[in-house]
């Protein structure tokens, strides 16, 4: 009996860790063939296609009953959050019907949008004429930002004059290295 119930919590437990930021319902219908590089080729070739899609949020335009995302593409680990966000394969547009409150959805914010493709618009980037990938999304994501810590995660380990958490560096006074 006892060994059923702890089972149970661990099970619990486990799937709890487990569920996505994307809802079920969404990620069945999307298709994870398609990446990125190919979208931004050619967006018309995957009109209708269910795609997901994460990065870093460029600026927030409001137009009638909609908030416009312009985003700068990145790759996303195994729980679908944007990573390694120096690097991007390019910016795609993602159209959410209704109202996205612009401090909340700021400049810099990591997103997980999962949107229906619905072809290209051209904007200008700078001076350039620039190929957007249009999505409307179905649902999103916004990550919480990670706060520094504002304490020491070692404090009964003094720091002291040297540095280095004592006079013997990170090792303790039991390194001998010779």
């Amino acid at each position: 009996m006892v060994k059923m119930i702890v089972v149970i919590i661990m099970a619990a437990i486990l799937c709890t860790g487990c569920a996505h930021v994307i809802s079920k319902d969404v990620l069945k219908e999307v298709n994870r063939n398609v990446g990125f590089a190919e979208l931004r080729k050619s967006p018309q070739s995957y009109q209708g296609e269910m795609v997901l899609l994460g990065g870093v949020i460029v600026r927030v335009k409001y137009k009638e009953d909609v908030t416009l995302l312009e985003i700068y593409q990145t790759e996303m680990d195994r729980e679908d959050r944007p990573i390694d966000l120096d690097v991007s394969g390019g910016r795609f547009l993602a159209q959410y019907g209704g109202f996205l409150d612009r401090e909340i959805y700021r400049k810099g914010r990591e997103v997980t949008i999962a949107g229906i493709v619905k072809g290209a618009k051209i904007m200008k980037l700078g001076e350039i004429d620039y190929l957007y990938p249009y999505l409307l999304i179905r649902d999103i994501h916004l990550w919480e930002t990670e706060k520094p810590r504002t304490y020491d995660p070692y404090p009964w380990y003094p720091i002291g004059p040297w540095g280095m958490r004592g006079p013997w560096g990170p090792w303790g006074p039991w390194y001998y290295p010779y």
